[in-house]
Parts: C-alpha cells; sequence; structure tokens
C-alpha cells in the first residue's frame, strides 16, 4: 500500500516537474518575443496614448510613432474638429485611421495586431477611440481657439494703430508741404522754356504723395495677413501663398536688375561719351556763334541751328547703339512695337517732316530772320518766331499769324528790313500823285520832296527824289522816293508822308486833281505850261459854222 502511495506521488512528481519546465520554456519564449518586439509610444499631449512596435520597410517604429503624433497634434491644432470625420477606413494592404478622406493618421499592419495579439480591427478600432478622446479631452480643458481669437483682435487691433499712425504721418507731412510750397516748389525751366508752373508742380506732387500714401496702407495691410493667417492653422497655408505673391515678383525684378546691371554700366557709359562729346560740339559751335571762330562761307547765325541738328543726328546715332542693351530689346513683343511706333509715326507726320525739312531749308536760305519786317503772299508783318515748323508773322495790326515753313518755302518772300543796317541807305519806300499837264512839273517835284523831308522816321541823306512813271492822257504819273531804316513802321510812314504831301501841294497853290477833256478845243487855253509858249500866244477863238 506505502509502495502504490509512493508511485502515485513519484508520477505526480515528474508531471508538475514537466509541467513546470514546459511553463519555464513557453516563459523564456515570451520574454524572447517581447524583448524583441518593444513598444514605442506615441505620446502628442505628454501622456502615452498606445505603442508602435513594428517598422514599415526601412520607416523605423520609433520615427513612426513621432510620425503618428505629429499627425495627431496637427489635428488638436485644428480650429474646428469634427469627431465624426474622424473614421477607419479598410485599405488592401492595411486599414487606416483618416480623417476627413484625406488625412491618414496612422495605418494599423497585420503584424501590429500579431505584436499585441489581437486582431487588426480592434486596435484600429481601439486607438481610433483613444485618439478621438484625446482630442476632444484637450480641446475641453486646454483649447487654443479662445486664445486664438483674443490674438487675432489684438493683431487686427494692433494694424489699425499702425495704420492710423502712419496715415497721419503722411497727413502731418503733406500739411507741412502745403505750408512751405513756396520753399520747395518753384517751377520746373529748362532754359528759357518754362515746362511746369509752382501750383502746377504742387498738384502734381500731391497727387502722387497720396499715391505713396494709398500704396504704403495697402503694403501695411497685405503684409499683416500672413501673420493674421498663421495664427489658425486652417489658414496656415495661404501665408506662404500671399507671401509667394509678393516675394516671387519682388525676386524676379531683383535678379532681372542684377541681371541687366552690366548692360546698365554699358549704357551709362555710351550716355557719358555722347554727353561730353556734345559738350565739345557745342563749344565750337558757340564760339562760331559769337564770331570768335569765323569760316568762310559759314554765317555765325548757321551756328545755333546746325548745332541742333548735329545734336538730333548724334542723339538718335546713341539710341541705335544703346538698343541691343535694353532689357528685352530681342523681344518679338519689343520689335513688333517698335515697328507698329515707326509705321504710325511716318504716316501720321509727313506734313510735319516737309515742315522740318522747309524750315531746315530756309534757315540756311537766310531770306529773314526774328525781327526783319517781311512780306509772304498776302500778309506782311514782322517776324516774331521762327521753329522747326512754323514762321509766325506779326502784323502792324498786331495779328500773330501762323505759316507752316512749307508754305514759307513754296512763296514769294519780300524783305524790307535787309538793307537797314547803319552801313546801308535804308528801304526806300514810295507812293504817287497825279498831276494834270497843266502844272510845270519843277513846281511839282519841289512840293513833293518837301514833302518828304518833314516826314518822320524818313532819312534826310540820301536826299529824296521823285521819278515820273507814266505820261497819261489827261495827267502825270510823279513818284516820290524817299529812305527809312525803320521798316516795320510803314504804315505811319505812309501816312505822314501823304500829310505832308496835302500840306505842301496846299502851300504852293497846287491842286492835286486829275483833269479830263473833252474834244473840243475851241476858245480852251492849251494845257502848255506859259512859259513854253511863245510870247504872241493868244487863246483861240469859239468859232460855230453853219454847214446848211
Amino acid at each position: 500500500m506505502k509502495i502504490k502511495v509512493l508511485r502515485l506521488l513519484t508520477f505526480f512528481l515528474v508531471l508538475f516537474s514537466c509541467s513546470m519546465l514546459s511553463q519555464s520554456r513557453n516563459l523564456k519564449i515570451s520574454d524572447t518575443s517581447t524583448v524583441k518586439l518593444k513598444g514605442y509610444p506615441v505620446s502628442p499631449f505628454k501622456d502615452t496614448l498606445f505603442y508602435v512596435y513594428n517598422n514599415v520597410g526601412s520607416f523605423p517604429a520609433k520615427e513612426r510613432a513621432e510620425y503618428i503624433a505629429n499627425k495627431i497634434r496637427r489635428l488638436y491644432n485644428e480650429s474646428f474638429f469634427e469627431k465624426d470625420s474622424l473614421k477607419v477606413v479598410p485599405s488592401d494592404v492595411s486599414t487606416d485611421i483618416v480623417y476627413k478622406n484625406d488625412l491618414v493618421l496612422m495605418s494599423v499592419l497585420e503584424s501590429d495586431a500579431k505584436a499585441e495579439n489581437q486582431t487588426v480591427s480592434f486596435i484600429a478600432n481601439r486607438n481610433l477611440k483613444i485618439i478621438k478622446s484625446a482630442i476632444i479631452y484637450q480641446n475641453e480643458n486646454y483649447s487654443q481657439l479662445p486664445k486664438r481669437f483674443g490674438y487675432t483682435a489684438l493683431l487686427v487691433l494692433i494694424i489699425g494703430l499702425i495704420l492710423f499712425l502712419v496715415n497721419n504721418v503722411f497727413r502731418l507731412i503733406k500739411k507741412y508741404i502745403v505750408k512751405n510750397k513756396e520753399k520747395y516748389f518753384k517751377g520746373v525751366n529748362y532754359n528759357t522754356v518754362k515746362i511746369l508752373s509752382p501750383d502746377k508742380q504742387l498738384f502734381l506732387f500731391l497727387r502722387f504723395f497720396g499715391f505713396i500714401r494709398i500704396l504704403t496702407l495697402i503694403l501695411i495691410v497685405y503684409l499683416s495677413l500672413p501673420i493674421l493667417f498663421s495664427i489658425f492653422p486652417a489658414t496656415k497655408e495661404y501665408t506662404t501663398t500671399l507671401l509667394r505673391w509678393i516675394l516671387t515678383p519682388a525676386k524676379s525684378a531683383l535678379m532681372g536688375f542684377v541681371g541687366f546691371l552690366p548692360s546698365l554700366f554699358t549704357i551709362i557709359v555710351i550716355i557719358i561719351i555722347f554727353k561730353y562729346s556734345l559738350k565739345i560740339i557745342k563749344f565750337f559751335f558757340d564760339e562760331i556763334k559769337s564770331e570768335n571762330i569765323k569760316i568762310d562761307g559759314f554765317y555765325s547765325d548757321w551756328a545755333l541751328p546746325t548745332f541742333n541738328v548735329i545734336r538730333l543726328l548724334m542723339y538718335a546715332f546713341m539710341l541705335v547703339v544703346i538698343f541691343p542693351y535694353l532689357p528685352g530689346s530681342d523681344s518679338a513683343i519689343f520689335k513688333g512695337v517698335s515697328v507698329f511706333v515707326g509705321v504710325l509715326f511716318s504716316l501720321g507726320s509727313s506734313n510735319a517732316i516737309a515742315n522740318m525739312v522747309a524750315g531746315l531749308v530756309i534757315t540756311y536760305m537766310r531770306p529773314f530772320k526774328i525781327g526783319d519786317y517781311i512780306k509772304i503772299g498776302d500778309v506782311s508783318g514782322e517776324v516774331v518766331e521762327k521753329t522747326a515748323l512754323v514762321t509766325r508773322i506779326r502784323t502792324p495790326k498786331f495779328e500773330d499769324i501762323t505759316i507752316p515753313n512749307a508754305t514759307v518755302l513754296s512763296s514769294t518772300s519780300t524783305n524790307y528790313s535787309a538793307n537797314t543796317k547803319q552801313s546801308t541807305s535804308g528801304l526806300l519806300i514810295h507812293t504817287t500823285v497825279t498831276i494834270g499837264y497843266d502844272v510845270p512839273w519843277k513846281e511839282i517835284y519841289a512840293a513833293l520832296v518837301e514833302a518828304a523831308l518833314n516826314t518822320e522816321m524818313t532819312e534826310k541823306e540820301p536826299k529824296p527824289f521823285v521819278l515820273q512813271t507814266s505820261l497819261d492822257d489827261f495827267y502825270v504819273s510823279y513818284q516820290i522816293n524817299v529812305y527809312t531804316k525803320e521798316p516795320t513802321k510803314q504804315p505811319r510812314i505812309y501816312s505822314s508822308l501823304h500829310q505832308n504831301i496835302q500840306d505842301s501841294f496846299n502851300a504852293a497853290g497846287i491842286e492835286i486833281m486829275s483833269p479830263h477833256y473833252n474834244a473840243i478845243r475851241d476858245g480852251n487855253t492849251t494845257t502848255i505850261p506859259p512859259n513854253y509858249l511863245k510870247e504872241d500866244y493868244e487863246t483861240p477863238a469859239f468859232n460855230l459854222k453853219n454847214k446848211s
């Protein structure tokens, strides 16, 4: 009996030992597995939500855990989190936890489920609930939304204050400028040409100043928008877009300017060379104009127009040289616009070019100069202006008449001032009276010369003279000629001469009239002056004959 009991005890001990050995082996295997699959915590909010055990390809488990935590924090930073948009979506190789069908927070693989001796679906749904609960808890206890609204309100207040201060600065500057406008705005003049009056200059400056003010305010608001958008994660991506809209063109313009610098320096050198070349040429022509340099056949009054022609040609040549260095000069659009402008200029400026060429020809013909009293066609007056396109004449009635240079060139012009210098006798003006044959011509000569000598603004030397211009049927035409050096005052001289002729003839007892005669001469005294008649001359008698 004792032997049987001992045998049974031995059998149970062996079974217990085998059982213990088996459990010991299983524990060793489990410990070995646990060592190999170390879990890395997913802790987006300090506390661990769950662990990640397995690598995914070359993506280590540690980095995978950090990546999932960042995604959860990003979801928490959403201004308006929608918990129902967080779902489990199965795919071909994994089961994904997705937010709004576009943001994948994590993927649960078969290896993840084996590491925890659970199913893929269980792990995915568990993690979904954990993530959702953690985000809701953080939003309820540590919500960033009120703080962001506060930041937004503060930023709007700061922007408004900056806009207010900047606008006041511009307003004070404008007020100061207007108050001291006489000091800063004196007009824009080029030589004797008045380009802008002080009031017009002030008006243009204030317009430009207002444009700068509005542009500055808009720029402040625009640059504040990226800061404002960066407060809310949902609008954070617009920050880069807004900055890109400004920085990309600015960068492109800056790089374009940097690339243009070599060509710019070349253009500056070309302009400097032409500028100082023109200064040398202008000095030479100024010396010709002041008659310090004399060239045979080249008049001093040709100096300025010749210099203007040379300057125009040099500027045209300079533009041709500079053109290839201009940005975009080789583009098809630039060439097309250049051709269009050239054709438009050619078609629309034919008359202008004709007048410019005529003005150049007139300059070198030297038919008149400013201040001369001339006659072109039916227009008489003083030349007050000569330009490249027109000539302006002021009549004795103070009417300014503009004549195109092409018309001047194609018309006959009379210059009354050409021979009125000190070294010449002057302009010879004349008028005609008709007196009958009964008055001796010597008396008429004396009366006309006396009238001419009494006329103002005429020359006493050379002495006035009389010409008989015609012997007509009933009278003789006597022309009195007198010299003057005041051609611009011809109307007054003629008026004074006519007055003096009347006075002189009245004093000499000569009637200014032209007698007419009929065919009956019987009984009429001859019109031959008495000193030419014979001493026995008698007036013929009046005879009547009866033919019946």
